[in-house]
Formats: C-alpha cells, sequence, structure tokens
C-alpha cells in the first residue's frame, strides 16, 4: 500500500512538472538562502578569533595611570610608577601567569647608510615574542643571552626593514639607533596593522640595554600572558598586587590600566553568537517563504484531485493513507529541493572565495577575511529547519484531502 501511495506522488509530480520544478526552485533558493547566511556567520566568527589570535587571547598588558579614587591617606590624582620589582609582585600574586616582560619604549633617530627615521624603539624580554604572538621571518628573536650580556642586538619589523633596508639583505648589518650601533639578528614576519599603528615599524632591543636611550627605573608597561581561562581572576589578582604595594583602592580602574584580551574577544563572542542568530532567523524566514509556495501549491493540487481522492476513500482508502500520500509528495519535494540549494550554496561560497573585511581596514589582515566556509554543522541546522517547514508546509494540504467528504469529493467536478 505504501509503494502504491509513493507511486502516485511520484506520478502526481512528473504529471505537474514546470509546477513542481518552480517549487523546487524556491525550496532550493530558500535552503541555499540559511546556509550561506549560516556560513557567513560562522565566517565571521572565525575571522575575529583570527584577529584576536594575531595578538594572542591570553594576554595581559599593564600601564601606569592616577589614582581617581582616595585610598589609606593617598589622595586621588596621585601618579602611579611602575617599577621591575613589580614583576616579581605580580609573579607572586597570580600563579597563573606563566610570561612577563617590562616595556619601555621611546621613538628615536634610527640610520643606516643615508637612510635616517624615527622608529619606536622597545626595550623588552625576549618572551615579548611569545607573549604577542610576533613570529620571525628571517633570522632569530632576542634570547636570554643577549639580555644578560647587554647585548647591542636587535630585531627590526617588516616596515622598519623596509624603511632602512629597502631590498637589501638585512641580518648582520649593523644600524645606529640614537648614534649607538646595534646588529640585526632577526626580522619579524609582517603583522596586522589598524592605521597608524606602529607594530611593523618597532625596533626591539634588550630591556638590559634600554637604558642607552631612557631611564629605565620606572616602566611604560608590562606584558604578561597566562594559563587557563580565568582571565578575570589573574587581572584581579594583579591589580591587588599592584594596589597593596601602591597604596590605591582595587576598585579604582584609573590608578593602573589593564588591558585584557580575552575579556575583549568575550565582548565580541556574544557579538558574534547574536549576529548567527539573526542570520539563522532571516534565513529562515526566507525559507518559509518557499514554504508557503509549497502549501499553495499543494493546496491547489488538493483541489484539482478531488474527485481522485474520493475514489481512492470509496475503494477503502483511510484517512491515514490519504494525509501519506500528499505529506510524501509535499516532503519529495523539499527534500529534492533542498539537495539543490546545499548544493547552490557549495558552489557559491566556492565561487565568492574571500569577502573582505578586516583587511579593508588593516594592513596584511588578508587572513582575518570572511570565508563562506559551510561545515557539516551549518548542513545539519539547516537540513532540520528544512524539514520542520516542509512537515508545517506539507502537512496542513494533507490533513484537508483526508478529511474530504467522499461523497462530496465524487461529485466534484
Amino acid at each position: 500500500m505504501t509503494r502504491d501511495l509513493l507511486t502516485q506522488a511520484y506520478a502526481a509530480m512528473r504529471y505537474n512538472r514546470r509546477r513542481t520544478a518552480l517549487t523546487m526552485l524556491g525550496m532550493a533558493w530558500g535552503i541555499a538562502t540559511v546556509v550561506l547566511l549560516l556560513a557567513y556567520g560562522a565566517g565571521f566568527g572565525r575571522a575575529i578569533e583570527v584577529i584576536f589570535a594575531n595578538w594572542g587571547t591570553r594576554i595581559i598588558g599593564v600601564f601606569p595611570g592616577r589614582t581617581s579614587q582616595q585610598a589609606g591617606g593617598q589622595k586621588a590624582g596621585t601618579q602611579i610608577k611602575l617599577t621591575i620589582e613589580d614583576l616579581d609582585r605580580i609573579t607572586a600574586a597570580a600563579p597563573l601567569v606563566n610570561r612577563i616582560t617590562p616595556e619601555a619604549d621611546k621613538t628615536v633617530s634610527v640610520q643606516h647608510d643615508v637612510r635616517t627615521y624615527d622608529l619606536p624603539i622597545n626595550g623588552v624580554y625576549p618572551n615579548i615574542f611569545q607573549i604577542l604572538a610576533l613570529h620571525v621571518a628571517e633570522g632569530r628573536l632576542l634570547n636570554p643571552d643577549d639580555e644578560g650580556s647587554r647585548g647591542r642586538v636587535t630585531v627590526i619589523s617588516s616596515d622598519a626593514k623596509l624603511k632602512l633596508f629597502s631590498g637589501e639583505y638585512a641580518l648582520g648589518q649593523h644600524i645606529r639607533i640614537g648614534g649607538i650601533s646595534y646588529q640585526v639578528v632577526g626580522v619579524l614576519a609582517p603583522h596586522m596593522q589598524e592605521g597608524d599603528d606602529s607594530v611593523n615599524k618597532t625596533i626591539y632591543v634588550p630591556f638590559s640595554t634600554m637604558s642607552d636611550f631612557k631611564d629605565t627605573h620606572y616602566l611604560d608597561g608590562m606584558w604578561m600572558s597566562y594559563e587557563g581561562n580565568d582571565s578575570e581572576l589573574v587581572e584581579k589578582q594583579v591589580r591587588g598586587a599592584l594596589a597593596q604595594q601602591y597604596n590605591f583602592n582595587p576598585d579604582d580602574k584609573r590608578a593602573v590600566h589593564i588591558y585584557n584580551m580575552m575579556k575583549q574577544l568575550k565582548q565580541f563572542e556574544i557579538i558574534t553568537a547574536g549576529l548567527k542568530v539573526l542570520l539563522g532567523f532571516i534565513g529562515t524566514l526566507t525559507l518559509g517563504i518557499g514554504g508557503v509556495g509549497l502549501m499553495n501549491i499543494m493546496l491547489v493540487s488538493v483541489t484539482q484531485r478531488t474527485r481522485e481522492i474520493g475514489v481512492e476513500k470509496a475503494l477503502g482508502g483511510r484517512r491515514r493513507d490519504i494525509l501519506f500520500q500528499f505529506l510524501a509528495e509535499a516532503l519529495a519535494i523539499t527534500f529534492v529541493g533542498g539537495i539543490a540549494g546545499i548544493v547552490l550554496a557549495y558552489a557559491v561560497s566556492i565561487g565568492v572565495g574571500r569577502i573582505t573585511f578586516y583587511s579593508a581596514v588593516a594592513k596584511n589582515a588578508e587572513a582575518a577575511d570572511i570565508r563562506l566556509i559551510i561545515d557539516p554543522s551549518t548542513v545539519v541546522v539547516a537540513t532540520v529547519i528544512l524539514i520542520l517547514v516542509g512537515l508545517v508546509s506539507g502537512m496542513l494540504p494533507a490533513i484537508k484531502a483526508s478529511r474530504l467528504d467522499p461523497i462530496e469529493a465524487l461529485r466534484y467536478e
């Protein structure tokens, strides 16, 4: 019996080929829209992750500020000055911190041959490159021996190399930083850079030699990385250690400025989740339009086949048999249209390739552009939505067909 009903459903679809094809096209367009919108949402999320991974996600920057609250006899407006001893205080108070470096920076005149530029110089510990996810393109990075021996060596960024050396080979060459000769031991790979950010112009030297250019007793800041995912705990421990040392209120956010990358990432994750829900909702509405078209066509089919339904019932056809016949026809159209839509979505995603996103405002940021990558979870979600739409769209006409009175149906002209 079931086979006969499926055969009748298939014959009805073949009889109205043009109508069936157009209905399938509507369903295909709807499911392709759902898949592509979900893929866009996933691609947006991946782009955000790449942007943050470019700088490292489990990192915290600490920079001195001024107190804004009176605490322990200290009046508001007191300047906080960080020192090298604070590194030990922080590592003692925050056991999750696994790397920490001081930072002293200054813009200095840098010369090579006849080329002279004012470039930012950073005095840091060698672990800065692991903390900030800076990668070497040529040569090597700074090491503990350079720091311990006050070695006058430097690692330069990609734009600094271009300015000072143009197309020449930089490794082993000497540059004069503030009139003092330093040997280039490494060149960094290009980093994502927004606007006037100087990340690709910076020249890194051992912190111990930064005293050639400025007093390093007071730090311009500190960078650290930590283990685990509890960034707020680490931030609280860091702020608490400094508050105890400098006698300010731990709740005073202006006394020291703490940049918590993980906190920023979580905020963007909330935005990304909201965007995915919105895009999924829009896609479902679009697919719903195709479902309305399917429902309309099936209602027309019920009307046109009223006498046929009457004959089936007169010959002993049960209500559920009629229901299954029309529901099977609707689901068949939905199924074929769904497959066509998913194939169309894959074709569009491959054809579109990379959608300009972060590279529109940042240099070296092509990896953070959006790609319409359709993963299995996207297809599963879209398929569930498709099945629900197909069931709702096919069920109402099928129920109408199953409830027709056989006598009235046989009289229908």
